[in-house]
């Protein structure tokens, strides 16, 4: 029997939490074959999130719970759930429903009898959202993927299942600012995705506003990806060329009807070539920016030291096994 740790991230789920635990327990009696640990991670709620956490935890021995001094936001919560999480296999799930519990014993079968370190999901439609909001979600995978050599899953969810080998690789990134999704692409392995229709909240209201939707996505393209560091030498180069023709219509016309080189149309010429020649110097610096920006982030090991994770190449040099 191996043990399978649930790790649930809340913050002001006070309503949905009762539900979550009646709906668990039913997919945990219909897994004998698996040792259940429910780890919830208050992620400094204001609400009575932490006292229904801490009543569940009196009554059921496989409750564990974690609080936060504040609200550090999500990804602090699933990395905090990960480093505590002492099962064999580890799921993280949101409290409100919208991960299906029915979907745990697919889950892990795949892990344990069919030789996947992972199970994602995605969600293939985006019912009861609304269309700007998909919109741009639609956009944001669009543009990260196109951008990014880490491929990321247009409707990947974070209801993720994982081996100990593939919760270690995670451990062993400690980035400050940490974008999950991208990271479970980053450190490879071989994962099974299983697709679910979108599910509506059982209770509460949803915690992620446009804005931080918008700011989350930011988040994701700057850590996965220096193209934004590059789109200064672009806008650079393109600005030294709309100069350069300019200077050579205005000398052509100069040269035939005369009195062209004199006044505004000279002074454009010359500040888009001045303005061009510093992005694209600024860009330069924006490439070396990034090669130190990666180095930095130290992906392939928190001690320096590249690494061979159960056959796969950790890093992007030769490792050290």
């Amino acid at each position: 029997m191996m043990k399978l740790t649930v790790i649930v991230p809340c913050y002001n789920e006070e309503e949905a939490l009762p539900f979550f635990y009646e709906e668990i327990k039913k997919t945990e009696a219909a897994m004998p074959y698996a040792e259940f640990e429910l780890i919830f991670i208050d992620d400094g709620s204001g609400d009575r999130t932490l006292e229904v956490v801490k009543d569940l935890a009196v009554k059921d021995e496989k409750v564990k719970y974690i609080s936060f001094s504040r609200n550090f936001g999500k990804e602090a919560a699933m990395y905090a759930g990960l480093k505590n999480a002492s099962g064999d296999i580890a799921v993280i799930m949101d409290a409100d429903l919208q991960d299906p519990p029915s979907l745990l014993p697919e889950m892990y079968r795949a892990i344990t009898q069919e030789g996947f370190d992972s199970v994602a999901t995605r969600r293939v439609t985006r019912q009861g959202e609304p269309p700007v909001r998909s919109f741009f979600a639609r956009m944001f995978y669009r543009i990260i993927n196109k951008i990014s050599k880490t491929e990321i899953v247009d409707g990947a969810r974070d209801y993720r299942m994982m081996n100990r080998k593939f919760i270690n690789a995670l451990l062993d990134i400690r980035e400050y600012s940490r974008f999950s999704k991208g990271l479970y692409g980053w450190v490879g392995f071989k994962t099974k995705w299983l697709e679910y229709e979108n599910k509506e909240r059982v209770a509460g209201k949803t915690k992620w506003s446009f804005w931080k939707l918008f700011l989350y996505s930011i988040e994701g393209i700057v850590a996965f990806s220096t193209g934004p560091l590059a789109i200064a030498s672009v806008l650079g180069v393109l600005m030294l060329g709309v100069g350069g023709i300019a200077i050579l219509f205005i000398i052509v016309r100069q040269l035939l009807f005369g009195g062209s080189a004199f006044g505004w149309p000279s002074m454009v010429c010359i500040i888009l070539l001045m303005g061009g020649l510093q992005l694209f110097c600024t860009g330069i610096l924006g490439v070396y920016l990034s090669k130190a920006y990666l180095e930095v982030k130290e992906r392939w090991n928190p001690d320096g030291k590249y690494q061979c994770i159960a056959g796969r190449t950790a890093g992007h040099r030769n490792p050290v096994v």
